[in-house]
């Protein structure tokens, strides 16, 4: 399962602007993966990040 760069970042407390400048500074916290135009990142790394292991 992934969800949007957007999302993600909202979780970890980023806003959209921001989060974008981080996934194009190759900095975002969690890894991205480009998809076409959009950026996806994997749900199971987001609830690593914020502690909550599946």
């Amino acid at each position: 399962m992934t969800t949007d760069v957007v999302t993600a970042g909202s979780v970890l407390g980023i806003g959209r602007t921001t989060a974008y400048r981080l996934v194009r500074d190759n900095q975002f916290p969690v890894p991205v993966r480009r998809v076409g135009a959009r950026y996806l990142v994997a749900v199971a790394h987001l609830l690593h990040a914020v502690g909550i292991d599946s």
